[in-house]
């Protein structure tokens, strides 16, 4: 795949949206969630109306997609998301993922947000990597957060690393 475009999500981006999803989910690494959202007012009610991106190849096809999720309604916290990032598996491993979240930290900061956290398996070495890349640090590790429901790793209680990106252009005093 030649270099994707970044580009605003769109509801009609969601079958490709949720099919992207379902193959991480299967991967057993990328989340705790067993499934996609039925639909795209699910899976939207729980994410930032700003900062959902796709990365587009020429042909239209989406490799990956990024987006965030207020970690509070408080208002003291509206600056503060979390990260969601997937990559179709045709194009893991051509640096999608990097792609998707420097756009994504990009457009978090020209929409007012100082912090991006991030909670990621720590088997999950590539994203680990990418979020390094992109100027996340390790906090600290949720040990046994909770327990998977499905998949190669049902039953088995998984920790959590937790990773932040503060910025220096937001929010700095």
């Amino acid at each position: 795949m030649r270099t994707p475009t970044i580009e605003a999500m769109t509801a009609a981006d969601w079958p490709a949206v949720a099919a992207i999803y379902r193959a991480g989910i299967d991967t057993g690494n990328a989340t705790f969630a067993s499934a996609p959202p039925e639909n795209w007012a699910a899976w939207s009610a729980g994410k930032a109306a700003a900062c959902r991106l796709v990365a587009r190849g020429e042909g239209g096809e989406i490799a990956g997609w990024a987006a965030l999720s207020p970690i509070s309604t408080r208002a003291v916290y509206r600056g503060v998301a979390e990260v969601s990032i997937y990559v179709a598996t045709a194009a893991r491993g051509e640096g999608i993922g990097k792609m998707l979240l420097r756009a994504l930290v990009t457009e978090s900061e020209a929409q007012g947000y100082w912090t991006l956290t991030a909670g990621i398996f720590p088997e999950n070495v590539a994203s680990l990597r990418s979020h390094a890349a992109c100027g996340f640090r390790t906090v600290g590790t949720l040990h046994r957060r909770a327990r998977m429901e499905y998949g190669i790793h049902a039953g088995t209680w998984r920790d959590v690393m937790l990773l932040e990106r503060r910025s220096e252009i937001i929010g700095v005093v």
